[in-house]
């Protein structure tokens, strides 16, 4: 039953709190390519406040990542250093 996989709504908002580190780079590749087929430019990504471990991760993959155009902390009523607001790059913008 662990290697079911999680089905997650692509709706511009994802929580990692159920996901370890390692998780991470995958499956960010795999939201935002989603979110992109569906039109959803700008995301939200929950690893919350914690240690900063798990954002240190995320922040990681983002500056690298080929589909980001800009991130930044989340507005503070929309989780503040707890999330990530992410700006995605529109497909004349990523190169596909």
């Amino acid at each position: 039953m662990e290697d079911d996989p999680v089905r997650i709504p692509i709706n511009g908002e994802l929580d990692l709190h159920t996901f370890r580190p390692s998780e991470v780079e995958p499956l960010l590749e795999d939201y935002f390519e989603a979110c992109l087929e569906k039109g959803i430019h700008t995301v939200r990504v929950i690893h919350g406040k914690g240690t900063g471990k798990l954002k240190k991760k995320v922040h990681s993959v983002l500056s690298r990542h080929r589909l980001v155009k800009s991130f930044s902390d989340a507005a503070e009523n929309a989780g503040g250093w707890g999330a990530t607001r992410v700006m995605l790059k529109t497909s004349s913008q990523s190169g596909s």
